[in-house]
C-alpha cells in the first residue's frame, strides 16, 4: 500500500513509518517539525519506498498519485507545547483533521484518526471505556488540547457518516519509548531526564494521581491490526496495568541507579491544572475485536527507553 502519516518524524510516527516499510509498503511523511525531529526518520534517507514532505498540515494538503491509507497523527500532545501554543493546538487537531479527511475522501483512501485519552478529561468512570463520553473542561488550559481532539473525532465521524469514507479512530493512552522528545514535559521524559541528569525527580503534590504506559511497539501493533479490521468506532489502546506516579518515579529511579532523590513538589503552573487524576483504559473492545493486547513488560521498555535517553544526552553534552 501507498500510505501517507502526518507527523511522520514524531516520536510515534517514525515507529510506524518504520514498521510500515518493514511489511513492504510506500510511506510518505508530511510534518512541519513543531515537535518531530529530523533524527526520527535520517536512518530512511535513500530508502526509495519513502519520501518526506515538510509541510504544516493545516495548510491546503495534496499529494501526487494514489494512496490507500492516510494516518493523521499530526498534533502538538504534551503540555509542554500546547500551554504554550494553544491556537496551533486548536487548528491541527480541526483544520489539519479537515484537510487530511479531505485528502482521503479525494484519493478513495482509508482514513485513521490518531486520537487520545484526554478526550476523556478528569474522569469520572474507571477504567475508562469507548462508550464514556467524559468530563472535560472546555474552557480550561488543557481544553484546547482536548477539545481539539474531541472536534477531530466528531469530524471524522461526521465524514464517515455523511461521505460514507471508511474510517478508524484510535485513542492512544500514555505511550512511551525511543525518540520521545526529551523536554517535552510528561512524566516518563522528565524522571528519565532528571535521573540521568543526576536531579531529583520531581512529584508533583503526593503523587498519588495514576497513570498506565504503553510501550510504542505494541501500540503501533494495535494501529495496525486496526488498520487490517472494519471497526469503524473509536478503539483505546494502552495498557491496562495501572500504577501511581509515585510508584512510577520509583521504578524511573531503580532502573537508572538509584543515585537521584524523590522530591515532592506543588506544582505552581497550570500544566497540572485539570490534570486527570486517574487514568486506565479498558482494552475490551481492541482485545475482542482486534486480537490485540500490549505485551512489552514495563521494565523492559523502560529500560530501552532510559538507554536511548542516556545516549542522547551522552551526545548532546558531547557537541
Amino acid at each position: 500500500m501507498r500510505i501517507l502519516i502526518t507527523g511522520g518524524a514524531g516520536f510515534i510516527g517514525s515507529h510506524l513509518a518504520d514498521r510500515l516499510l518493514g511489511e513492504g509498503h510506500s510511506v510518505i511523511a508530511i510534518d512541519n517539525l513543531a515537535t518531530g525531529h529530523p533524527r526520527n526518520i535520517e536512518h530512511l534517507a535513500g530508502n526509495e519506498s519513502f519520501r518526506f514532505i515538510k509541510h504544516d498540515v493545516t495548510d491546503y494538503l495534496y499529494v501526487e498519485g494514489e494512496l490507500d491509507v492516510v494516518l493523521h497523527l499530526a498534533s502538538l500532545p504534551s503540555p509542554v507545547d500546547y500551554l504554550k501554543k494553544p491556537i496551533p493546538t486548536l487548528k491541527v487537531g480541526a483544520l489539519g483533521t479537515h484537510k487530511a479527511l479531505g485528502l482521503a475522501r479525494a484519493k478513495g483512501a482509508l482514513f485513521m484518526l490518531a486520537s487520545t485519552s484526554e478526550v476523556y478529561g478528569d474522569p469520572l468512570v474507571h477504567p475508562q471505556a469507548e462508550d464514556y463520553w467524559g468530563n472535560v473542561n472546555p474552557v480550561g488550559p488543557r481544553g484546547v488540547y482536548d477539545e481539539s481532539k474531541r472536534f477531530a473525532e466528531a469530524i471524522t465521524m461526521a465524514y464517515h457518516r455523511y461521505h460514507g469514507l471508511d474510517t478508524r479512530i484510535f485513542r492512544i493512552f500514555n505511550t512511551y519509548g525511543p525518540r520521545m522528545r526529551v523536554d517535552d514535559g510528561r512524566v516518563v521524559t522528565n524522571f528519565i531526564a532528571q535521573a540521568l541528569r543526576g536531579q531529583p525527580l520531581t512529584v508533583y503534590d503526593d503523587g498519588s494521581r495514576t497513570r498506565s504506559f504503553c510501550y510504542v511497539s505494541d501500540l503501533v501493533d494495535g494501529i495496525l491490526r486496526l488498520l487490517g479490521s472494519s471497526e469503524n468506532e473509536p478503539v483505546n489502546l494502552g495498557n491496562p496495568n495501572e500504577m501511581t506516579i509515585l510508584e512510577f518515579a520509583q521504578t524511573v529511579q531503580r532502573l537508572t541507579g538509584g543515585g537521584s532523590e524523590l522530591v515532592h513538589v506543588v506544582p505552581t503552573d497550570e500544566r497540572t491544572k485539570d490534570d486527570p487524576q486517574v487514568r486506565r483504559p479498558d482494552i475490551s473492545r481492541a482485545s475482542e475485536r482486534l486480537g490485540w493486547s500490549p505485551q512489552v513488560p514495563l521494565e523492559d521498555g523502560l529500560g530501552q527507553t532510559i538507554d536511548y535517553f542516556r545516549a542522547l544526552l551522552s551526545h548532546d553534552r558531547a557537541r
